[in-house]
């Protein structure tokens, strides 16, 4: 399996995550803390995934979403409803239809990726906090690590929520053969390297694990590597 997808690819992709999520629901009590993510619970994550997919088809079709309200939600019907909205919403768009995007105008295939990878770490979060593992190709997650150092970083400094890092951090996913600059194109040399499985570094940019990892391997000035990640690397 290549790690290149074009967007009718992801779009697959997608539907067949939000399709274990929605299976992963009614397996996991809704009281469930999901201590990663602040003081949520099971419930709130999937409230927030349905609401950001309800969103994301509006997006898409260039119009403001009807907000779905406050609740009390029936967890799977409301989350397989918004999913359905979406899905249905990106399958009729041509990927190269225009759309409203996190950078303004844009195509509906950006929300092909930032769905796929939206979901996928929240899929992560739902199995991991009710004890279950999630395994998906090496490919998936390392474009999850691509759109982190290509898309959100950099967004997040033209916004103003993170300062630029002084010196850039390397990434090397050793089960997809690929290596990553975070933080900088050009410029001084990376001041620390870490290297693991594609997962791994997806998880470490979007604050579900730490360096100390036992699957990670910090090479270089570990303080800057943790001054980097103690940054708003992802919204």
């Amino acid at each position: 399996m290549t790690t290149t997808r074009s967007s009718p690819d992801l779009l697959e992709v997608l539907g067949g995550l939000q399709g274990d999520f929605l299976a992963t629901i009614p397996q996991v009590d809704p009281t469930t803390r999901v201590p990663w993510c602040g003081r949520w619970r099971v419930t709130d994550l999937v409230v927030h995934l349905a609401r950001i997919h309800h969103w994301a088809a509006g997006q898409a079709r260039r119009r403001q979403e009807v907000p779905l309200g406050r609740g009390p939600f029936v967890l799977e019907d409301l989350y397989a409803t918004c999913a359905a909205e979406l899905r249905d919403t990106l399958a009729e768009l041509a990927p190269d239809a225009r759309a409203w995007t996190l950078d303004g105008d844009g195509t509906a295939s950006f929300w092909h990726r930032r769905q796929t990878h939206e979901t996928l770490v929240h899929l992560w979060d739902l199995r991991t906090a009710g004890g279950m593992d999630l395994t998906v190709p090496p490919w998936l997650w390392a474009d999850t690590v691509d759109e982190v150092v290509t898309v959100m970083q950099p967004r997040q400094e033209r916004m103003g929520r993170m300062e630029p890092l002084p010196a850039p951090i390397r990434l090397v996913a050793r089960d997809a053969d690929r290596t990553w600059l975070l933080g900088a194109t050009s410029g001084p040399d990376p001041v620390a390297t870490v290297r693991g499985p594609a997962d791994a570094l997806a998880l470490l940019l979007w604050g579900r694990a730490t360096p100390d990892d036992p699957r990670l391997t910090v090479e270089g000035d570990a303080a800057a590597l943790s001054d980097a990640l103690g940054r708003r690397l992802t919204p």
